[in-house]
């Protein structure tokens, strides 16, 4: 029979020979291998540390935390760390146990229970629903075991944190599909209002960059806007906390000065041993210092300390903080409902994260319930990463004038690189309009149904994007005069692209009419070359 009990200083050894059995030498927290370590957390009001013994063998064969010290000291949120089962604990329901009673024991201490689950196996994300926690978020890389690994995150809310929860959150297009999804997972009817033309902070330059030492503290304490008014960031730590509480979570400031004068700071702490960093904090004069020092937060973390993950929690009522995020490589990777306490309301927050190393999710095991969150996210990583060239081939394009940088990425998304050769036949009359191509290199004779050349397509135009409006078959024919490359979108996947981003579609309709106005004004001008232009 498995018993379940608060774990003592006699059980040091035995849950240091759980990590090693289960996790090997090269587990990323090291303090569970150390027994200083292992007894301050046993000690610690900060932390819950519970283990599983066989009550006949009397063999510890299970333990499971939960850090309760993880947000700020008002926020009420814990993280319910390491579940570990010793392979001989094993199929004996140990597991199910450990999870169980570690909710019973802090559930009347919390508002908010969070669970990084592992996705090298369904194993944790099963236990972790079958005991009421969400998926809400999936974190690429960010544990690093003997290799990087991406963790889902699971949210589970206790006592009234939902009821003190702020609603109608204001998010920005690209978050907007994860905050649904996350909040559907835990049963509230999605209430986001989509902010779509809310601009980043403005991009300024002029500043003298320093990291912080102790005689700037007072000065830095007088800013209050993002510590005690107009917070968008929040962390575990904050400025005034003290100088001690920072060192001892490793926390450090950026600052940024206008002709001497302080303005703005930027909080972060790092993890040199896995490598990741949190942003914490950002405080400021006004708005001019913000993007500046994001763009060297994310700069300093790359070159100078070699950080493979580095995250941000945004208020979900910051569009203007999310956009800019967006912008300087972040991408959000979990909604979290009701996650910190704020004045007299709990807020929600939107996780962004910015990687600096490759991310492989072809070895990920999910589970079903994690899927559409992992579909989202993974999505968003892979518009960070496609082919650069496709992008790149839009700024030539005329339906594509107008569209950010961000836009011009999501449409590439959705594009496939293909060479077609001499002759080759892109459709024919009465096939049906599934795809549009934009030339990249070659060009495309577009033909009547008598064979009769109408039109040649060259580099940087479009073909078959009338399908952008309609489902109809080609009344054209289009042949390949010579070989070239295009960048294929199939009508699916566009029309799919601008039903979760409609933004997108507004700038590809009004090009398209454009384009079809120049198009028929060339066609007008060699077909009667010596009468008015038809459409004028």
């Amino acid at each position: 029979m498995i018993q379940i009990r608060p774990a003592l200083e006699t059980d040091v050894e035995a849950i240091r020979g759980i990590f090693q059995a289960v996790y090997g030498q090269d587990y990323a927290y090291p303090q569970f291998y150390e027994p200083h370590s292992l007894k301050k957390m046993i000690f610690s009001d900060e932390t819950a540390l519970l283990v599983a013994e066989d009550t006949e063998t009397h063999e510890v064969l299970g333990t499971a935390s939960v850090l309760l010290d993880i947000g700020a000291h008002a926020d009420l949120v814990a993280e319910f760390g390491r579940l570990a089962v010793h392979p001989k604990g094993r199929g004996k329901g140990t597991g199910q146990a450990l999870m169980t009673a570690r909710i019973k024991e802090v559930e009347d201490r919390l508002h908010v229970g969070l669970v990084e689950n592992r996705c090298a196996h369904e194993f944790s994300q099963r236990i972790s629903y079958r005991h009421g926690f969400r998926p809400v978020g999936l974190m690429p890389q960010k544990l690093l075991l003997t290799k990087r690994e991406t963790v889902t995150l699971y949210v589970r809310h206790f006592g009234q944190a939902l009821e003190l929860r702020r609603n109608h959150p204001r998010l920005i297009p690209e978050v907007h599909r994860l905050a649904d999804l996350a909040l559907k997972n835990c049963d509230i009817p999605c209430d986001a209002i989509v902010e779509a033309d809310t601009p980043a902070y403005p991009h300024e330059d002029e500043f003298e960059l320093e990291e912080m030492a102790s005689e700037l503290y007072p000065a830095l304490l007088r800013l209050e806007r993002g510590r005690v008014r107009s917070r968008e960031i929040f962390g575990p730590v904050r400025l005034h906390y003290g100088l001690f509480q920072l060192r001892a979570n490793r926390g450090q400031y950026l600052l940024a000065r206008r002709n001497g004068t302080l303005i703005g700071a930027v909080g972060y702490a790092i993890d040199r041993l896995e490598k990741t960093a949190r942003v914490f904090e950002l405080v400021s004069l006004d708005d001019t210092p913000i993007h500046f020092l994001l763009e060297k937060l994310v700069s300093c973390c790359r070159d100078q300390h070699e950080i493979d993950y580095l995250e941000a929690d945004v208020s979900a009522f910051s569009p203007q903080m999310q956009r800019t995020l967006l912008e300087v490589g972040f991408l959000p990777v979990a909604y979290i409902p009701a996650m910190v306490f704020h004045d007299v309301e709990r807020l929600d927050i939107v996780r962004m994260a910015r990687l600096f190393a490759p991310w492989d999710d072809s070895e990920l095991q999910l589970f079903e319930a994690t899927r559409p969150i992992a579909d989202v996210v993974g999505e968003s990583f892979r518009v960070r990463n496609v082919i650069p060239r496709l992008t790149e081939a839009t700024n030539e394009v005329p339906l594509c004038e107008g569209l950010t940088v961000e836009q011009k990425r999501w449409l590439a998304a959705v594009a496939t690189l293909e060479s077609f050769t001499k002759d080759q036949i892109f459709f024919g009359a009465n096939d049906p309009e599934d795809a549009a191509w934009i030339l990249l290199s070659g060009e495309v004779d577009v033909r009547n149904s008598q064979g009769d050349s109408l039109g040649i397509i060259g580099q940087g135009e479009c073909l078959g994007e009338m399908m952008i409006v309609r489902n109809y078959t080609h009344t054209l024919s289009a042949v390949a005069r010579t070989e070239g490359e295009a960048m294929r979108v199939g009508r699916e996947a566009l029309v799919d692209l601008i039903r979760k981003r409609p933004d997108i579609g507004v700038v590809l309709n009004r090009n398209l009419c454009k384009e079809l106005a120049r198009k028929l004004h060339r066609m007008n001008q060699n077909t009667f070359p010596f009468t008015p232009n038809i459409c004028d």
